[in-house]
């Protein structure tokens, strides 16, 4: 396994006009989408090797986060070490898999934390991912928004991870939607833009499934589901749906969009849930960090423990596999 970068194969999505046309007819049975999210999980079982194969997939998929107000540059520089280490070396020689260079997929973290978390991943092909735009509430002036995108290019970061004005889509000014997404995406330049919808602020899933073709429309290259802050965070049903706009904006213009839940993503089984979602809904290209990318601090901690379980038939303490 090897660092992705998010364009590594496939081309970047450069959106498109406005077009309500794709989504104003569109809705969401709530009920339909729960009975197929339930579906997914309950139907596939995979055990033993193969789950720890998806467990290491899935290592590789995390955007390993902190986004706390006691944030140091001390703790950002741990987690980065995670980062690169994110399995003990001892666990993965016995799998036989050593020599994979298994890395997170990217470190998550404000924007004053980037040139902290740059300089310890120096080398490792890592990127560095910031949120941005008045994270998590995202109502601060749009020129203030834009003005701290540029701040975290400049400091390092590769990717951003904006927040949408939730009362555009509570509205329906899909307009005013579109403009901040283009201008945010404009701002962004070269860095790749994962758009937050906070999809437990939104209201129903018709709504998400409109804000995630607005998104698109834009020029996101990602499309996420949560701050992790929000009272509701990602969901099964909320992904389902996302999953779905994504598929349709695909087939629409050729373009592959990113996809990633974050918030309450926290055991090896939800990892687990996840990938089966992906794999059922988007399919196997949709299994790779270009493409997927899982928000989570304590995930990673669990999966690890899982691993030292499969490896030694006992579990450790969760003590033993801290993250910073």
């Amino acid at each position: 396994m090897r660092a992705f970068a998010m364009s590594d194969s496939h081309p970047r999505n450069p959106g498109t006009a406005l077009a309500p046309d794709w989504f104003d007819e569109v809705q969401v049975n709530r009920s339909a989408a729960e009975r197929r999210a339930a579906t997914i999980t309950a139907s596939r079982s995979v055990k033993k090797d193969h789950q720890a194969a998806w467990l290491l997939r899935a290592i590789q998929c995390i955007d390993l986060t902190t986004l706390a107000g006691d944030d140091t540059p001390g703790k950002v520089r741990r987690l980065c070490a995670k980062a690169r280490q994110p399995v003990r070396p001892d666990l993965l020689a016995v799998m036989g898999v050593a020599d994979i260079g298994l890395t997170t997929g990217a470190v998550c973290v404000y924007p004053t934390m980037v040139p902290h978390a740059v300089r310890a991943l120096e080398g490792s092909g890592i990127p560095v991912a910031s949120v941005a735009t008045g994270f998590p509430a995202g109502l601060t002036p749009l020129p203030q928004r834009l003005a701290e995108i540029t701040y975290a290019i400049e400091q390092g970061a590769a990717e951003i991870d904006i927040v949408i004005t939730r009362a555009h889509v509570l509205l329906g000014n899909w307009t005013a939607l579109y403009d901040e997404i283009a201008a945010m995406r404009a701002a962004c330049g070269t860095a790749h833009l994962k758009t937050i919808l906070a999809t437990g602020e939104l209201g129903t899933l018709t709504n998400v499934y409109r804000a995630s073709m607005v998104a698109m429309q834009a020029g996101a290259d990602f499309i996420k589901t949560s701050t992790g802050k929000e009272t509701e965070n990602a969901t099964l049903p909320v992904s389902l749906t996302m999953l779905r706009a994504l598929r349709d904006y695909g087939a629409r213009t050729g373009y592959r969009i990113g996809f990633k839940p974050a918030g309450g993503l926290r055991t090896a089984r939800d990892a687990m849930n996840w990938l089966a979602l992906m794999k059922e809904e988007a399919g196997n290209d949709w299994l790779k960090p270009d493409l997927f990318r899982i928000g989570a601090s304590s995930l990673l901690a669990d999966i690890e423990r899982q691993l030292e379980h499969h490896v030694t038939g006992r579990y450790a303490a969760a003590s033993h596999h801290a993250l910073s």
